[in-house]
Parts: structure tokens; sequence; C-alpha cells
């Protein structure tokens, strides 16, 4: 696909490059935040939100379909007319069809909005993750043939795929062809290095592939909090708020042991620890906007802190009361075969489809 211009998407304005924030200004701590290494992007596709976020040196976006929905729901004014196109167009479709071509081309507009970062990057950064379809889960050929046509779509296009075992062929396969991938719907520490390890397969015949393997902390947390309260288990409440950041800093310590190319990603904020407490070297931070734009006002001190060590108390505490922190905590604590049935798996597949 060509670079786009101003003409491919008539009445979209030419995006702007947040790069290079230059001058005396103080800087924000967002700003603060990428000056200590860490990618910045924008946790959503939509159109309004992005644009913002690329001013303040977002250098990527994600979606998924809970995503776009809520940037469809947002923004109906932009998006009634062309999903009204859609379906004269394509008389024959059905409701899944239309879905699909509506979240490419929400996707397509919002790549357009990357692709300054894209070229001034030289393809390093940029990059817009489109969500290979959920229903397709459990078909590893289908999701390899929507993966290869989601990557043609824009250049800086990064396919998602699920941390499940037949997502991982899937991974390696593309990133094999040379398609950017986003590791999805991963909150342990097993998923993290699986998927890594598929990554590490794929660049072996071809190298120029940007990957990121997504751990959704907040997701991870409200698991456990959901099995607190039907289970009753006693346990000091704000612990639950540390389990995804544990899970995070371990597997990005495992990351760095062992080079992994992949770049950890982290998704599903709940709180400002979130933030605050996983900021480091080569990390990505996928905010969304709403708390990304409350980071920016606060008062925190911006510091690294993704080497800093949750308290052993706190940990000790969830790996004692918590199987399912045990699971998402220990490198081996499950095995490929086991990921689509994990708990947060299983509650946000259910959100996707």
């Amino acid at each position: 696909m060509n670079p786009p211009t101003n003409k491919t998407f008539p009445g979209l304005p030419l995006p702007l490059d947040g790069g290079g924030h230059g001058g005396g200004e103080k800087r924000t701590p967002l700003q603060q935040t990428q000056d200590l290494g860490v990618d910045f992007w924008n946790d959503s596709c939509d159109l309004q939100e992005l644009g913002e976020a690329v001013k303040q040196g977002a250098v990527g976006a994600t979606s998924n379909p809970v995503i776009v929905g809520a940037a469809l729901e947002k923004d109906q004014e932009t998006w009634r007319p062309i999903l009204k196109k859609i379906i004269q167009d394509n008389p024959s479709s059905d409701a899944d069809e239309i879905a699909r071509e509506l979240i490419e081309q929400v996707a397509a507009k919002a790549a357009f909005l990357l692709f300054p970062v894209y070229e001034r990057t030289k393809g390093e950064k940029g990059y817009l993750s489109v969500q290979i379809s959920p229903k397709l889960y459990e078909d590893p050929p289908s999701m390899l043939e929507q993966g290869k046509k989601l990557s043609r779509l824009a250049k800086n296009i990064a396919v998602k795929v699920p941390a499940i075992e037949t997502g991982l062929t899937v991974i390696e396969n593309l990133v094999a062809d040379g398609i950017p991938v986003n590791a999805t719907v991963s909150f342990t520490v097993s998923q993290a290095v699986a998927c890594a390890e598929a990554m590490e397969k794929g660049m072996r015949a071809r190298k120029n592939s940007p990957c990121y393997v997504t751990l959704m902390v907040g997701r991870l947390d409200d698991h456990l909090k959901r099995i607190r309260e039907k289970e009753k288990i006693s346990v000091e409440p704000e612990y639950l708020d540390w389990a995804g950041i544990a899970v995070f800093k371990k597997a990005a310590q495992l990351f760095k042991q062992r080079k992994y190319k992949a770049k950890l990603l982290v998704a599903a904020y709940r709180h400002q620890k979130h933030w605050s407490e996983l900021i480091g070297e080569g990390i990505v931070q996928s905010i969304p906007y709403s708390w990304w734009t409350q980071f920016n006002q606060s008062q925190s001190m911006v510091s690294k802190t993704l080497d800093k060590p949750v308290d052993d108390k706190i940990v000790n505490s969830l790996y004692k009361n918590f199987e399912d922190f045990r699971k998402a905590y220990d490198e081996n604590g499950m095995k490929p075969d086991e990921f689509s049935q994990y708990g947060a798996s299983l509650h946000t597949l259910d959100q996707f489809v």
C-alpha cells in the first residue's frame, strides 16, 4: 500500500508528528516518561484521541472489538454514513462481514495518523495494532490468512494475535513473513515467554519485524478480585492492585536476561500505578486517553521503576492465597494448552466475541 496523503482520506487532516519535543518548556509527566525510554501508545483508535496523543509524542496505538465499538459510538457523525455505504456496497454480506469491513476502515484511518511516526523512525515505530477476529481463534489457518490481509491495510499495521496455543504458530509464521505482530489476550509470565519464543523463531527467517507482547495487567487484577469476592479470600484489598504489576516486572526481567527482541507492552490500566510503577527502557505503555490525560495533570515524580521489585509481603500474600496468581507469576505456571482456559482469558474472550 502506498504512503497515505491528505487525498487518501478526504476530510481527514494530515497528521502531525509529535516527535522531537523541544524548547525550554517544562516537560509534562508523559514526556518525562518517554524521556526514560518508554514508548507511549494511545490505547484506542479513536481519531480525535489519537490525533491528540500523537501531538504528545505517541508512537503507536491499538484496537480490539471493545475499543473499536467505543470509538464508533463516540463519533457516530463520522462513522454512520461510512457504515451505511458499506452495507449498500455489500448487500450479500452478513453482520460479521460488515463489522470486519468497518473495523478495517477504522484501522486504515488510524494508521494514517501514525504514518509520519513510521516514516520518521524508518518503520521502527508508528504502528496501529489491529486484532484478528476472536471468532477465528480456534482456526490457525484462518487466523494466518486474516492476519496477512490485515497487514495489507497499511504499511504500519501490527497484527494482534491471541496468546493461546493456537495463536503461537500464527505468531511465528506472521513474523517469519516480516509482518509486525502484537500478542494479546495475555496475562501471565508463561504466556509472555511463549509468545517471545515464537517471535524469536519467526525472526530467524526475517529479522526486521517489530514485535510486541502485551500483558493486560489490569485485567489480571480484575480477575483476582472476582475470585476474592466469590471465594471470600482474606487478603488486603490493595494488594490486588499489585498483581499485574508484579507479573509484568517478572516478565520484564526475563525478557532482559534472555535478550528477547520483542517489546513488552502494558495494557488495561485501572489506576495510576499501572503507569508509574512500570517505567523503564524499552517498555511500551498503551494508555487509554482518559488515563494519560489524568497522568499528564498529576504532580507525580516520574522515575525509572521497572526494576524496583514489588514488596515481598504483597507478592507472598498473593502467591499463597491465589492459585491463579501462581499460574500467572511462575514462568512455568501454565502450559500452552492451558492458556485459553485461564480465567482472565475466558472473561476477556467473552467480551471480544
